[in-house]
């Protein structure tokens, strides 16, 4: 966690985003998913890729039938943040059949297992940052610019290494 899975995952669906029918960024899916059940999620991407209001379904079943049917002619743009369950792939997206033609489907987690249970095509892990980038993102976010007073040089090196290439947790 704190790598910039999520960070990095919205700026690639900002700038593709215009190139689909429909896209939908659907953050933290793993707390949405424990507050709220699977039936919400589905309902969620149903009403942002259909353009439909208060899409009531009575099982995650019934949820994942309407998204293989209703969406398997549009070219859509998916982003599902932060899961953590194969099941909530398996009621979300399914198969690959599932969407038109030149749809993608982007999905961040922590646990790589699921992404290979789910027989995802392609996966990219994100590094960590090497000691002088996060040392940069550090002053940037603390100081609002990249040159600071000298006498913070010692700590914000500390600060760097405890934190193993993720400066801002």
């Amino acid at each position: 966690g704190g790598v910039g899975k999520t960070t990095l995952a919205l700026a690639v669906y900002n700038l593709i985003a215009l190139h689909f029918d429909e896209s939908c960024f659907l953050q933290n899916v793993r707390e949405e998913s424990n507050k709220h059940g699977l039936k919400h999620l589905q309902s969620i991407i149903l009403s942002k890729l259909l353009g439909e209001k208060d899409i009531n379904l009575t099982s995650w079943q019934e949820g994942a039938s309407m998204i293989q049917h209703r969406l398997q002619r549009k070219k859509v743009l998916l982003i599902l943040d932060d899961v953590d369950k194969r099941q909530q792939l398996k009621a979300i997206v399914g198969r690959p059949d599932w969407f038109g033609p030149g749809s993608r489907v982007i999905i961040t987690t922590r646990d790589k297992h699921i992404l290979k249970y789910h027989e995802v095509e392609r996966t990219y892990e994100v590094k960590v940052l090497n000691q002088s980038a996060a040392l940069q993102l550090l002053k940037w976010n603390a100081f609002k610019r990249e040159k600071n007073d000298p006498s913070y040089e010692d700590v914000l090196n500390r600060v760097v290494t405890y934190a193993s290439g993720l400066p801002l947790a």
